[in-house]
């Protein structure tokens, strides 16, 4: 039997809902529109018949390590209130439908997602990293691990990353590096943008292998001489944005691969959530439950 690992970033299912769904009210006045379309959505994705193992990553608290690193960083401010409010019963939602959950503190959510797709690629026959979030790209590994933006249907493999930023998955970090990623805070070199920085990262695949004198540069590009005098003076933040922008894969997950393997909703716990929360449209929605 063939297994396949979708790991599902939580706190992105949860941003979407909130912005794209109506509101909606649990039986205490609290505002549950955003857990509400989050359950939708996993419900669908539970229904594919390929899907053998799954777990969700969540951002229990958006700091992490990196903001120690760069106080530019992005934070939790500017997250609306009823918004914040939901983040734990996201979580919980995940739960009472079967699926393994990390909350995390101390890394981001990409990071668990990032150590999960290492750790258990050897192990199955694919892992699915189900988010459009550019800086998990760096997680792909030929076609055994892809990532699927799921609202666009698109999926992408190494060679699909290669033709959307014009570098091998190992050079995203790179990339974001040099060009800045604006969703994290992470600034990048001045002058280099996404052209300049594929063309050049094609040839050297890492910053650190950039020469810093413009004539040692095998790649012919317009305005080099500019780019490589910024990255030349800008060496150590350059480093630092390259930092913030890798993945760690020394997360402590708990969980053996055997622990994600999803056999169902557990239908008590599950309803039960429902009922608490008003959600009675998808109380009965599961196609495939499990005792509990």
């Amino acid at each position: 039997m063939a297994h396949y690992l979708h790991l599902l970033d939580g706190t992105y299912e949860l941003f979407r809902a909130y912005f794209a769904l109506p509101e909606a009210k649990a039986p205490d006045g609290g505002e549950v529109g955003a857990v509400r379309g989050l359950i939708a959505t996993v419900l669908a994705l539970l229904r594919d018949p390929e899907l053998t193992h799954v777990a969700a990553a969540t951002d229990h608290v958006v700091e992490s390590f990196r903001n120690d690193l760069f106080a530019g960083y992005k934070t939790g401010a500017g997250i609306p209130a009823d918004l914040w409010a939901q983040f734990p019963l996201a979580e919980e939602a995940l739960q009472a439908m079967g699926v393994t959950v990390w909350p995390m503190v101390e890394f981001e959510a990409d990071d668990a997602l990032a150590t999960a797709a290492a750790r258990f690629a050897p192990r199955v026959d694919q892992v699915i990293i189900l988010s459009p979030d550019k800086d998990l790209a760096q997680c792909v590994v030929g076609r055994r691990v892809v990532t699927l933006d799921r609202r666009r249907g698109l999926t992408y493999d190494e060679d699909a990353v290669r033709a959307k930023f014009g570098v091998a998955p190992a050079s995203i970090p790179d990339f974001l590096a040099l060009v800045g990623d604006a969703a994290d805070g992470i600034p990048g070199i001045p002058g280099w943008g996404a052209k300049s920085a594929a063309a050049v990262l094609a040839i050297y695949g890492h910053i650190e292998a950039i020469p810093d004198a413009e004539e040692k540069w095998t790649v012919e590009l317009r305005g080099r001489a500019r780019l490589a005098g910024a990255l030349a003076s800008r060496r150590g933040e350059a480093s630092l944005y390259k930092r913030l922008a890798t993945l760690r894969t020394d997360v402590p997950l708990r969980e053996s691969l055997a622990d994600l393997r999803w056999e169902g909703v557990p239908r008590r716990r599950y309803q039960s959530f429902c009922e608490r929360l008003g959600i009675r449209d998808l109380r009965d929605r599961p196609a495939r439950w499990r005792a509990d």
